[in-house]
């Protein structure tokens, strides 16, 4: 009885939007995957993938066969039971995925950033791996936008004996107050849809001029705000990032 090879799931984190900040391991891995699968929103009127179009970029030769995946972009709260609709369309995306894997095709699941951080990615994987536990996975990390941010703007995430966090900007509650005036430097994701309530906050704080706001970081449509009060009222691109450190002062003499 002959048994068919099956093809390996790899997960490659493509970075913030330049083609060149796409690793050496990850270009490797892309050019050798016969299908690329692609993460969409679902019912997207925009019809594209990001992380696809970094890849497409950075490997124009490429002719994989591209997967379109839906996504049901939502808020995910973990802890708390998976939205329907939303846990339906992960399930279609890894049934997809493993009828590939299953013929014996390699898969590359090209996201935006990196794999580790707030990526649909791992979504998908814990459904794979919950119905074929035996999937062979790699997984290949990738430039973040925040790392992105810092390089452009030449303003450290951290150093010496600074307290960091990454945090999602949906924080409605005590929490955020409490990380932005505990902590010594925070990275604030995907800050679109309240900023001007987190500008309020950080005016009350005194971290406005500490604060650099970054859109779309990486890709051809960036921009940044040094001054960001400017962004009040504004309407941002999903692709949004805060930076704030406390510290201005690097090196005392």
């Amino acid at each position: 009885m002959s048994t068919t090879q099956k093809g390996t799931l790899f997960l490659v984190g493509v970075g913030p939007g330049d083609p060149e900040l796409v690793t050496v391991k990850a270009l490797r891995i892309l050019a050798a995957s016969p299908v690329w699968a692609a993460p969409l929103a679902r019912h997207s009127s925009r019809g594209e993938s990001t992380a696809l179009a970094i890849a497409q970029a950075a490997l124009p030769e490429a002719r994989p066969e591209i997967l379109h995946l839906e996504f049901a972009m939502k808020p995910v709260h973990l802890g708390r039971k998976t939205d329907p609709e939303q846990l339906a369309v992960w399930r279609a995306a890894a049934d997809a995925v493993l009828a590939r894997l299953d013929a014996g095709r390699d898969v590359a699941f090209p996201t935006l950033g990196d794999v580790g951080l707030y990526s649909t990615a791992f979504y998908l994987l814990t459904l794979i791996k919950d119905e074929r536990p035996e999937v062979t996975v790699r997984i290949v990390p990738g430039i973040t936008a925040m790392s992105a941010c810092s390089a452009g703007q030449m303003r450290p995430l951290a150093l010496g004996d600074d307290i960091f966090a990454v945090v999602p900007a949906a924080f409605e509650d005590e929490r955020l107050r409490d990380i932005l005036t505990r902590l010594d430097a925070v990275v604030l994701m995907k800050v679109h849809r309240r900023f001007d309530a987190l500008l309020d906050l950080l005016e009350e704080l005194g971290l406005v001029e500490q604060s650099v706001l970054v859109e779309c970081a990486g890709l051809p449509e960036e921009r940044v705000y040094t001054d960001i009060r400017v962004a009040r009222g504004r309407k941002l691109h999903y692709f949004s990032t805060l930076l704030i450190r406390r510290k201005q002062t690097l090196v005392q003499q």
